[in-house]
């Protein structure tokens, strides 16, 4: 396994994982679209970053706290929206949703999560909802109002997954074998029966105004490598840009999200906020990732993999991740998050 890092703890998430874990499931959380490419990079790619850290600093107490669309983090990271999470964990989403919440982050639930949205918001996490928009937009409006009324606090549009790219794995479709009763439960019976409901392929700058006014709440557009569509999100309403290429499981040989970040920060940081995802396995990764300007980082696989031991894997592996940012802020020189600003330098 390449050397990330991580001291070794993520190879013993996935070889845990690969001893747990049906093949099909497992295919699902690691691969990447088409020949990996672009989940291959990833990791790679914030190994790239260099530290030019400050030195006769007081940093006796660090503050890791951020504040995303006005609500405090305890931590500079939060948990990026995945699928099938009863079919990696029982506990699922509300594993998930517990240790999160003690973390004092945020999780994104997905749209096709296999919990419903008031059982998650009843473990008082913050959560917001990740969204897929269909051709008929009036469908999307029940599972909307559903999340509102049990406390999500955004909705984040994904906007790269027009279709759904293709993977290369066993030939068993994971769809086609696992269980309904653990996936798509916030939807109406008979939902994708319905003329409509396929996904959209006309998304636009509209959809942003229309989720807005729907829902009442922020909207965040994720799925955004390039600086004019960073501004079209933005000028269209959106209140956060999320820099991420799926984990790599659309767009195969699509951009590193880190070589994206500046871009889109140049366009609209300030305007908006703006988060990362994409390969970041460390402390040390999620430093970079706000050293470099992202109001936070994203995590997908990583936490997905720590769900494997339910509800305790993601607990410890907050505790972990916290362990690490505090001792990177510590040699940096860095008090608080925006202490760290300037001190990753992306090289290459």
């Amino acid at each position: 396994m390449t050397q990330t890092g991580d001291g070794g703890w993520v190879g013993a998430l996935e070889e845990r994982a690969r001893a747990a874990l049906p093949v099909p499931v497992l295919e699902y959380v690691l691969t990447g679209a088409r020949d990996g490419v672009s989940a291959a990079e990833a990791v790679g790619a914030w190994a790239g970053v260099r530290f030019h850290p400050h030195v006769l600093r007081d940093v006796t107490d660090v503050d890791t706290s951020v504040t995303l669309l006005g609500h405090r983090l305890e931590v500079p990271w939060a948990v990026a929206p995945s699928s099938l999470q009863r079919a990696v964990h029982p506990d699922g989403e509300l594993g998930m949703a517990r240790a999160t919440a003690a973390a004092g982050s945020v999780m994104v639930v997905s749209s096709n999560a296999g919990t419903s949205f008031a059982e998650i918001g009843a473990t008082g996490v913050a959560w917001w909802l990740q969204a897929y928009l269909p051709a008929d937009r009036t469908l999307a409006e029940p599972l909307l109002e559903r999340a509102v009324a049990a406390g999500a606090r955004a909705v984040v549009l994904t906007v790269d997954t027009p279709v759904v790219a293709t993977k290369y794995g066993t030939g068993e479709n994971i769809w086609d074998l696992v269980d309904p009763a653990i996936v798509r439960v916030n939807f109406d019976p008979g939902y994708d029966d319905q003329p409509g409901s396929d996904k959209a392929l006309d998304l636009g700058p509209h959809d942003i105004g229309w989720l807005a006014g729907v829902t009442g709440l922020p909207v965040v557009v994720k799925g955004v490598l390039r600086p004019d569509d960073a501004r079209r999100c933005v000028q269209a309403g959106a209140r956060g840009v999320w820099v991420s290429n799926h984990g790599g499981r659309q767009l195969d040989r699509a951009a590193t999200t880190v070589s994206c970040l500046d871009g889109v920060l140049t366009a609209v940081g300030g305007e908006a906020e703006v988060y990362v995802d994409g390969g970041l396995r460390s402390g040390l990764d999620v430093m970079a990732a706000v050293s470099l300007g992202a109001d936070a980082a994203f995590l997908g696989r990583l936490p997905l993999l720590a769900l494997v031991d339910g509800e305790r894997g993601v607990a410890d592996l907050h505790a972990r991740l916290r362990e690490e940012t505090v001792e990177a802020m510590r040699l940096a020189g860095a008090r608080t998050v925006a202490d760290t600003r300037g001190i990753a330098v992306l090289e290459g």
